[in-house]
């Protein structure tokens, strides 16, 4: 190798030779040191690593040294690192295997020619060995990372699938992962390796900045072995590998969380199993997965299209149509009006259509459909039936129903002032059957406060119902307020935490987001009561909080940060009933004829739209609001 600068204390340095101005004595030394760097045993290889880690990072489609070796290389030092336990303990020789997986996984990532380069160079077994647990989570993470890369491809997945154990390992490590790194570095703080510490905030933060990272890497290490197992989950010969009850059941709970939101997790690979008729008979008879994936449906989770998706698909195949029709209906039947979800257009039709054909499709006997069901599929029809008819009468028999659903909707909201709540509910479905099915804006509200009607009856399957139509039905979707708030208290009286978490986070931000007069006195506020819930659901959610009931609270000397694993007093948070029969109760059942005023058009709005990000919502609600009643 050239000699390195006359400033540069190491002999052949990396670093040195990038700076080599003639480029094929630069390719020259780049290719000799790839091939060098595993027999070496000098100080401070860790550097050329790193700095390749870096590059591979910044230009992982740069086809240079995937051409002189570096695949070669880095199989090649992850098996020194597993194989010679004293060559890895010295100098910082231990972040090596880490970094060399990490750099296979970079350039592994987007181009399917250097996947098979990778392939071609013996990166598979070392990878699995480091899948396996032979050194630490942290490179369990980015070995799985890596090897999910490889699997996506079409030319490389079958040298992945050769290595037989590597679904099994995937499938337990998506089952344990949060339950290893609770236990192994999260629980103990004083006994966490120094590295793991270094590697998770760059040397820039103390003990709770580790626990945040910790839980971030956790999440990744659970969702990318769900992408990994969503590869051979396209393969119809791995599903009844794949659909074991055991690990079904836990897959709509593995969501990612807030600090993973962009994963389909859990759910994305359950849908990838309902594409096949041998997951759609797996799915349909694991107890507790349907109500799973209608609750996802009916939530404001970023993959609610997945679990309609799941459902649509169990319910026009006729082997598992008959086992979920009456757990899937109520919930289908509250999303038909939804017009566009993602790239689903019309999906409301679609639900309809596969709707009648259910209700077509079923005989007497042992697979009927129950009564509760035959009814909501037909009031449905109906409703559609109805909008047709709407389209052929004159505009002004139009408005004479609005005026009297008008009239009828002042009465509910007359009763429920003066406490007669089941008297108002009973109202706000009157002039719901009066009022036109095109008036989406008023059936929105009148949606809404049987929502909150039935919230103060203590009947939070209704109030969700309701909630839910109401979201639909609102342009943009799944973004009024109210209905979300009213949402998130129902799902909190069904212990549903992520569900009432998610729905409160989008109340915040649609509340910073209004321009509505009564709400602008009272700026740059995170209503209390919104507040009070999201930090009840946060530790209910809470990432870590299953191990930590098992495995016992986080033990550490001093503060350690946000434990949301430790128990806290709830006492504050107030239920509906004790929150709501005020001012909210009597300011909902108003007119809101100009909820929507306020935007020009969906573009403006989406513009306008922002989730607050984790840290927002975790550490001191930094969103700029304004108070509305609860």
């Amino acid at each position: 190798m050239d000699k390195a600068s006359p400033d540069c204390p190491y002999p052949g340095c990396f670093f040195c030779v990038m700076k080599e101005g003639n480029p094929s004595k630069r390719r020259a030394s780049i290719l000799k040191f790839f091939r060098d760097l595993p027999s070496q045993d000098d100080d401070g290889q860790v550097l050329p690593i790193s700095g390749l880690w870096n590059t591979a990072m910044a230009h992982p489609n740069d086809p240079e040294f995937i051409e002189l070796g570096i695949f070669e290389c880095m199989s090649a030092l992850i098996w020194k690192g597993l194989k010679n336990r004293r060559w890895l303990s010295h100098d910082q020789n231990i972040y090596i295997p880490y970094y060399a997986a990490h750099i296979i996984g970079s350039y592994t990532m987007n181009m399917e020619e250097f996947a098979e380069s990778a392939v071609h160079a013996g990166v598979i077994p070392p990878l699995v060995e480091l899948l396996r647990g032979r050194l630490t989570w942290v490179e369990q993470r980015v070995a799985v990372r890596a090897l999910g890369h490889l699997a996506t491809y079409t030319s490389t997945f079958p040298s992945v699938a050769s290595h037989g154990e590597i679904l099994e390992v995937a499938i337990q490590l998506a089952m344990s992962s949060l339950e290893i790194v609770y236990s192994h570095f999260y629980q103990y703080v004083d006994r966490r390796l120094s590295y793991h510490c270094d590697l998770l905030t760059r040397g820039m933060g103390g003990v709770e900045m580790e626990s945040r990272k910790a839980e971030e890497w956790a999440s990744q290490l659970q969702c990318w072995s769900l992408q990994l197992i969503n590869c051979f989950a396209f393969k119809p010969e791995f599903l009844p590998t794949i659909c074991k009850p055991e690990f079904l059941v836990k897959l709509p709970g593995m969501w990612g969380g807030l600090v993973n939101e962009n994963s389909p997790a859990g759910i994305g690979l359950l849908r990838t199993i309902c594409h096949h008729k041998i997951g759609r008979g797996s799915v349909a008879s694991c107890p507790g997965i349907i109500e799973a994936l209608v609750n996802i449906a009916c939530s404001s989770d970023d993959w609610q299209y997945m679990a309609i998706d799941c459902l649509l698909w169990l319910l026009q195949d006729p082997s598992t149509c008959h086992k979920v029709i009456d757990k899937a209906v109520p919930a289908l039947v509250d999303l038909a009006e939804i017009t566009t979800l993602g790239d689903h257009k019309k999906l409301g039709d679609t639900i309809v259509n596969v709707l009648q054909e259910c209700i077509q499709s079923q005989g007497t006997g042992r697979n009927s459909v129950s009564n509760r069901t035959k009814e909501l599929i037909e009031e449905l029809l109906s409703s559609r039936q109805r909008l047709k008819w709407e389209k052929n009468i004159p505009k002004e028999d139009l408005h004479i129903k609005q005026a009297a659903a008008l009239v009828v909707k002042l009465e509910g909201n007359s009763l429920f002032s003066s406490g007669n709540i089941a008297g108002a509910a009973s109202k706000y479905s009157e002039a719901l059957s009066l009022c036109p099915i095109r008036s989406k804006k008023e059936r929105v509200v009148l949606y809404s406060n049987r929502a909150q009607c039935h919230l103060l009856l203590q009947q939070p399957l209704a109030a969700i119902s309701d909630a839910t139509r109401a979201l639909c039905l609102h342009n943009p979707l799944n973004r009024h307020a109210k209905s979300l708030w009213r949402r998130a208290q129902a799902y909190d009286m069904l212990g549903l935490a992520k569900e009432s978490l998610l729905d409160a986070i989008l109340f915040i931000n649609e509340c910073s987001q209004s321009n509505d007069p009564d709400l602008s006195l009272r700026q740059n506020k995170v209503p209390d009561y919104a507040e009070r819930l999201v930090k009840k659901q946060m530790r209910a959610a809470w990432l870590f909080r299953e191990a930590a009931i098992k495995l016992g609270g986080v033990h550490c000397e001093g503060d350690a940060g946000d434990m949301y694993g430790q128990d806290t007093d709830d006492s504050e948070w107030e239920t509906a009933s004790e929150s709501d029969i005020g001012n909210d109760g009597r300011d909902e059942m108003g007119d809101e004829d100009d909820d929507d005023s306020e935007w020009k058009n969906e573009d403006e709005r989406k513009a306008k739209f922002k989730k607050p990000s984790m840290k927002d919502i975790k550490h001191g609600f930094n969103v700029q609001v304004t108070e509305d009643e609860p």
